[in-house]
């Protein structure tokens, strides 16, 4: 029988359970430095943050201005002294939101409280002492990238129906107009007096005018998405200008087979062998298809991914994710080779935002370069120092000349002579447009109606985005919409 083994030294435990002690210690202070140090800044800013919370009931607001000086929301106060929020007009409701006692805060108003509110400054390392000081920062004013002129013509142009208009410059990023409707009276939500049946009414109207369409709203794109297509058939080298398939003008008479389902093409493609600008002029839903089918459904994720898709924007306010299949097949996700060429000409599971195709259209409008939309170009302090928001360049997505073929493709798809049936409204005068339609067929009810381009086309300053629900008052309804405020935009600059 073997002796028990010898206990180690009193010595060698007290070692053991000092070192052991030291790297809990250690780990702690590591997590608590991420947090504090790392992650400090951006859980001072969250809305949710009770600090941000507290103040935001009792403090004078800062100013928000537009992108001329106009102001955009102020703070005022009732007959017993209390703060509330006043805005401009029901145009704005949508990218600046609300703040309401009651209500909480909404949208721009939202994402940026915690500078709005004075809860945190413009030093990060003075924020994670924060908590040390009597006195807190005082609250900036923020000065947005909107154009009030063009953001109130954008809701104009939506009239009645229910839609979303995002209208960016394609070399910083910078968002000129970001319009959903309905919209609603912000004001009445922000008075105390006013707000419970404002809100209460708002909530309970199916029409959703709360709902910001521009950024969260996620609809079948239809022929717009060609554009994606067309990006990803160049950038894979599986597309040129010249590309044509020999198989297309039986498959547009007679439809085109695929695995035992036959795509159809719409009226108004003639039966011919198109090359890219043609059946980009036409809309050819076959083409698009045989594109699609040729890149694989890989790649064409890949390149979709390369836009944005599949994870939120980055962006000043929520975005949700756009989509080029919902499912998870072999192939890219895409469960077979029907939901593949479907997705190609924008059917199938793609799902797209409108603020994702406005930045689809500003890709090719930037000589195949993305940036990040900015909503917010400087906060200004108390003091009065202006903290700039830089542009941020997401990089190349595209070449430039494969970038200027789909562009003028695009061209000809308004100003084609048979381009222009199927974007009727969307040609102005002084100024070349480039751009696309689409109807997005859906299982029941009208169909949703696009337009994405941009203007002018030799060297864009502007890119649009239209969708209207359902079609509106016709399929057609988009298109018009991106006219008017393609020479609302030039009138602006012409003052």
């Amino acid at each position: 029988m073997s002796p028990p083994p010898t206990p180690p030294a009193f010595g060698t435990t007290i070692v053991r359970v000092a070192l052991a002690v030291s790297v809990a210690f250690g780990f702690v202070a590591a997590g608590a430095g991420y947090w504090q140090v790392l992650e400090g800044p951006s859980l001072s800013r969250a809305p949710d943050n009770p600090a941000v919370a507290v103040a935001a009931r009792s403090a004078v607001r800062g100013r928000i201005f537009d992108r001329g000086g106009t102001l955009l929301a102020w703070t005022e106060r009732d007959r017993a002294g209390r703060p509330h929020r006043v805005y401009v007009g029901p145009a704005v409701s949508h990218p600046i939101g609300y703040a309401s006692d009651r209500f909480g805060s909404a949208e721009l108003e939202r994402a940026y409280e915690a500078e709005l509110v004075g809860v945190v400054s413009d030093d990060p390392l003075a924020d994670v002492f924060a908590k040390f000081r009597r006195a807190r920062p005082a609250p900036v004013d923020l000065i947005t990238s909107l154009s009030l002129p063009l953001q109130e013509a954008a809701v104009r142009a939506l009239g009645r129906d229910r839609g979303a208009v995002v209208v960016l410059d394609p070399r910083t990023g910078d968002v000129l107009a970001l319009a959903s409707t309905p919209t609603y009276d912000a004001s009445a939500v922000a008075d105390p007096v006013t707000a419970a049946a404002t809100f209460g009414r708002l909530r309970n109207d199916p029409s959703q005018p709360l709902f910001p369409r521009a950024t969260l709203g996620r609809y079948t794109p239809g022929s717009v998405f060609k554009i994606v297509t067309a990006i990803a058939g160049f950038g894979a080298g599986v597309l040129d200008r010249s590309t044509t398939f020999a198989e297309l003008p039986d498959a547009i008479r007679d439809g085109l087979p695929v695995d035992g389902f036959r795509i159809r093409e719409h009226p108004g493609v003639p039966a011919e062998t198109l090359d890219f600008a043609a059946a980009t002029e036409v809309s050819s839903n076959v083409y698009y298809a045989l594109v699609g089918l040729r890149l694989g459904g890989e790649r064409l994720a890949e390149w979709a991914r390369r836009l944005g898709f599949g994870a939120p924007l980055p962006f000043d306010l929520p975005t949700a994710a756009s989509q080029v299949t919902g499912g998870s097949g072999p192939n890219g996700g895409f469960r077979d080779a029907v939901e593949l060429a479907s997705a190609a000409y924008g059917q199938g599971e793609t799902f797209v935002t409108p603020l994702q195709m406005a930045l689809v259209a500003a890709a090719v409008a930037n000589e195949g370069r993305l940036v990040a939309p900015r909503l917010v170009l400087a906060r200004v302090t108390a003091d009065g120092r202006r903290i700039e928001t830089p542009v941020r360049d997401l990089g190349r997505v595209l070449a430039p000349e494969a970038a200027r073929a789909i562009g003028e493709a695009m061209v000809r798809a308004v100003n084609g002579r048979l381009g222009r049936a199927f974007t009727r409204g969307a040609r102005v005068d002084g100024a070349t447009v480039a751009g696309k339609s689409g109807t997005a067929e859906l299982d029941a009810g009208a169909p949703h109606s696009w337009f994405i381009g941009y203007l002018p086309a030799e060297a864009p300053e502007i890119a649009v985005a239209v969708v209207v629900e359902r079609g509106g008052r016709g399929a057609e309804r988009a298109a018009p919409i991106a006219g008017t405020l393609f020479r609302t935009y030039l009138e602006l600059r012409g003052r």
